[in-house]
């Protein structure tokens, strides 16, 4: 079959959520059915943008993965966009059989049956900052789809208080679900700097919130790839 490929590339470590740090080569999807308004992968989203994606068929794609990887089986990370709007389940299968470990990060609005599949599967809704609204129904079903990987995890951004709120209602929902939080990039123009300063800011500020809250249950990490590249793309 063939897929929407934005860009596909690595090896470098994964920047954020359960797995940061952690090598891998990242395959990028065409396509979304949401349009948040701090979105830093627009390349990814936006239909100005088609004409650049490629049509790649799964066994190009897993071409592509061993050629960056040297052979070497690593984790192979399925974002967007939205990656659940196509049908990963062949990649996976033949990547699977040569040992390497599939992840994949999706807003939750979008269920697949190859959510099964992934050893990481990480649902991220989207906050009331990005301008998006939860389908809490579709949320669960993916919730549902994703029994049987090898981990289910949830990821939220927060950029300012009504973010915060809402997170700690979305984390009631599912409380056997171990949560990430991340402070939202403001700048996600790849021709500009970071502001380093502000980021560590809003990341000391986050952790701060949450303890003195004695909101324990989540795990605060930063965007380690914008601390190190900004927001350069492909690394």
């Amino acid at each position: 079959m063939t897929l929407r490929i934005v860009e596909i590339f690595g090896p470098t470590v994964q920047g954020e959520g359960a797995l940061i740090g952690e090598a891998t080569v990242f395959v990028r999807a065409g396509g979304c059915d949401y349009r948040c308004s701090w979105c830093d992968s627009l390349h990814a989203v936006d239909s100005q943008y088609r004409h650049t994606w490629l049509p790649m068929s799964d066994d190009a794609v897993m071409d592509e993965v061993r050629r960056l990887s040297g052979g070497r089986p690593l984790t192979v990370s399925i974002s967007g966009g939205n990656p659940a709007i196509q049908d990963f389940a062949p990649l996976i299968a033949l990547g699977k059989v040569e040992g390497y470990r599939f992840a994949c990060e999706t807003q939750g609005s979008v269920s697949q049956p190859w959510f099964a599949d992934l050893d990481t599967l990480v649902l991220s809704p989207k906050p009331p900052s990005s301008g998006e609204t939860v389908d809490w129904d579709k949320f669960d079903a993916c919730v549902q789809m994703s029994k049987g990987c090898g981990q289910a995890v949830m990821k939220i951004v927060i950029f300012d208080d009504t973010d915060y709120v809402w997170a700690k209602e979305a984390a009631a929902r599912y409380p056997e679900m171990p949560l990430y939080l991340q402070p939202g990039n403001l700048e996600v123009d790849p021709d500009l700097p970071v502001n380093l300063e502000d980021a560590t800011d809003r990341l000391r500020q986050l952790i701060e919130k949450t303890t003195g809250d004695g909101w324990f249950a989540p795990r605060i990490l930063p965007q380690l790839h914008v601390l190190v590249w900004g927001n350069k793309r492909g690394v």
